[in-house]
């Protein structure tokens, strides 16, 4: 018996840690089975009678316990512990894996989650059971389940199935769509998309849920954030259409669907198009108005029972003769290949890995009339061709804005092997009849097939071709610009000198502004540096510059700035202005005549004629050019593609 009293003091401390009471189902069976054999034995081991009075005296309450915790926690084993079993007596206990969440608790654990046994129970009290997932001190439910599912930091894929509920649903997954358009992993746009909807900002993510979104810089979040807002309104859009057209009683089960595939909004125009009030509606509908959709699905579905003849209505206009019935059948089979998403997504994947030039020529309108110096600007574009998957962002653009000012003509040009695949793919696998085709018929639907492309997918692909190229050239031209003008503003300033601004000029003369080391503006003056006198005004410039002691001098890069640094150079070189030692550079003056007559130039020197404004603005430029440019829009500070 000693023995076996023994063995109890070793194992249970263990089973503390190894087990906790599970849910009983049934309370009432549970104590019975119990309760027996700790009696029994108790009546044969006399020295254990101690023990065995306080176990009994804790073992009625612990059922109540537990429906007292069924009540707090509906859905205990959603964590993923182990079951949990009462009869501790019975089995043999296990090593429970402590993962590192428990770990940390382990104590905690030890004191709160039994009552203990080894401590007199007074008055029927047992402590409350904490369960487990109470251990996330009041944090939002957020965080919570990533410190359970992720301790050590390690990315949580996914929080709750890729699917996300959106407020206008399409035909395709925007965590797909997203994914494709921005190249990020489906997880990460996922909990993007959801971060987002909780109105999380960009600077929070990328820093406090980095496991979330894999690391992503803050520019990628931004492109993300842009391509979900641009699939929303596509979304957006398309259920306005679709709204609009049911109550014009236009809408039908494919137009339906064609919209609800929809991913941009050129697809969108494309698809719409036809539909819109006004136009006298498209070669198809007016083949459909005529009564000629039934022919049309019957030549794809069953053309053994088709007979053209019937629909001949001599005296209706489009049903007059055989030959015009077959264009509306044409017309109507043309329509329905253009809007079907598989040959969409063909006809595409076919133009990715073909040679896709874009071509520009001089307009032959522009060549008689428009103004000669314009076409001469274009001279580069005027013959010019490039594949589309090497043309450069400035060419685009350039090539765009002929087009505009109607200087230049643009295609862009697919190759016919394109067109040769495309049909033959269409024939013979996409849209193979159910049914063997008279030549007349076959005939048709080949004609149909070349008009679809020619007429309606051809002219899809060039403008979804040139949307793309110049949307990515305009944001690689506002990269450009950022990465230049970051250049000009962290440009390194020189402080603690006098200096003398000079906006050269001949005619009316060259303007100084000499300002302080704190650019407070001690003299300004107008020279005459060009006009033949130019010995006479030396002394005045040598006087200012002893008389304020400055030994820099800047000068703009306008009109007559080589004459003017040639001449400082000059009376440099003859030490006239000793013992002064002077020096001078060159500045950009871009945005300086423009900021001179500013409300901002205004405000900051009231008193100022702008020539003189211009002078001082180069002075500063030199003192501190990032204080000084921002004063100027960024659009005149001359850096980036100009365009």
């Amino acid at each position: 018996s000693s023995e076996s009293g023994e063995e109890e003091e070793e194992w249970e401390p263990k089973s503390k840690i190894a087990k906790r009471p599970q849910l009983p189902k049934k309370n009432e069976a549970k104590l019975k089975k119990v309760a027996a054999p700790r009696l029994a034995v108790a009546r044969k081991n006399v020295k254990k009678v101690a023990i065995k009075e306080e176990m009994d005296v804790s073992l009625p309450i612990a059922p109540a316990e537990g429906i007292r915790m069924q009540h707090l926690k509906p859905k205990e084993d959603g964590v993923g512990t182990k079951p949990k079993t009462l009869n501790k007596k019975t089995e043999v206990p296990k090593k429970m894996e402590i993962n590192s969440f428990q770990g940390k608790n382990i104590k905690s654990l030890e004191n709160d989650e039994e009552p203990s046994t080894s401590v007199p129970v007074l008055g029927n009290q047992v402590k409350h059971e904490k369960s487990e997932e109470d251990f996330a001190f009041e944090e939002p439910p957020f965080k919570k389940i990533k410190s359970t599912t992720s301790p050590e930091g390690k990315p949580v894929k996914n929080l709750g199935g890729n699917k996300i509920k959106e407020e206008f649903e399409m035909n395709w997954d925007i965590v797909q769509a997203l994914s494709e358009i921005t190249n990020v992993e489906p997880w990460v746009c996922a909990n993007l998309i959801r971060l987002f909807k909780e109105e999380n900002t960009i600077p929070f993510i990328a820093r406090y849920r980095k496991e979330l979104i894999n690391n992503l810089e803050a520019d990628a979040l931004r492109e993300v954030q842009q391509a979900l807002e641009e699939l929303r309104t596509v979304a957006k859009k398309t259920h306005t259409m679709i709204q609009k057209m049911k109550k014009e009683g236009k809408l039908s089960g494919c137009l339906l669907k064609a919209l609800l595939n929809c991913r941009t909004l050129e697809e969108l125009d494309h698809v719409s198009a036809p539909y819109k009030t006004g136009s006298k509606g498209t070669k198809a509908q007016r083949a459909k108005q005529l009564g000629l959709e039934p022919a049309a699905l019957s030549l794809l579905q069953n053309p053994m029972q088709l007979n053209l003849f019937s629909y001949i209505r001599p005296n209706t206009k489009g049903l007059s003769n055989i030959q015009e019935v077959e264009t509306g059948v044409q017309h109507i089979l043309a329509d329905i290949f253009a809007k079907d998403k598989d040959t969409l997504d063909f006809i595409r994947k076919l133009c990715q890995q073909r040679y896709i030039c874009i071509q520009s020529a001089l307009a032959k309108v522009s060549s008689k009339s428009g103004n000669e110096k314009d076409i001469d600007k274009f001279q580069l574009y005027h013959e010019f061709s490039c594949n589309i998957k090497n043309i450069q962002h400035h060419q685009i653009l350039a090539i765009n804005r002929g087009e505009n000012l109607k200087i230049l003509t643009v295609k862009v040009n697919i190759p016919d092997g394109v067109k040769n695949e495309f049909c033959w793919w269409c024939v013979n696998e996409r849209w193979r009849p159910k049914q063997f085709l008279k030549p007349e018929f076959m005939r048709i639907f080949r004609n149909s097939v070349e008009d679809s492309y020619k007429r309606l997918i051809y002219p899809l692909l060039c403008r979804e071709f040139r949307s793309k190229l110049t949307s990515d050239a305009e944001k690689e031209s506002v990269m450009m610009f950022g990465r230049n003008l970051r250049q000009l503003l962290l440009t390194s300033p020189v402080r603690g000198r006098t200096l003398m601004g000079v906006d050269p000029g001949y005619k009316h003369g060259c303007k100084l502004a000499i300002i302080s080391p704190t650019s407070q503006i001690l003299h300004t003056d107008i020279v005459y540096l060009h006009s033949g006198q130019g010995f006479r005004e030396a002394e005045k410039i040598k006087r200012l510059l002893l008389q304020y002691n400055c030994s820099t001098v800047v000068i703009g890069n306008g009109t007559a700035c080589r004459e003017t640094e040639a001449y400082f150079a000059d009376l440099i070189m003859k030490k006239y202005f000793a013992p002064l030692d002077v020096v001078y550079c060159i500045v950009s003056e871009a945005g300086a005549s423009i900021y001179s007559v500013s409300p901002e130039a205004a405000k900051e020197m009231p008193d100022l004629d702008p020539n003189l404004r211009s002078a001082v603005s180069i002075a500063r430029r030199v003192q501190d050019p990032l204080a000084e440019l921002v004063k100027i829009e960024p659009k005149h500070i001359g850096v980036g593609m100009y365009q």
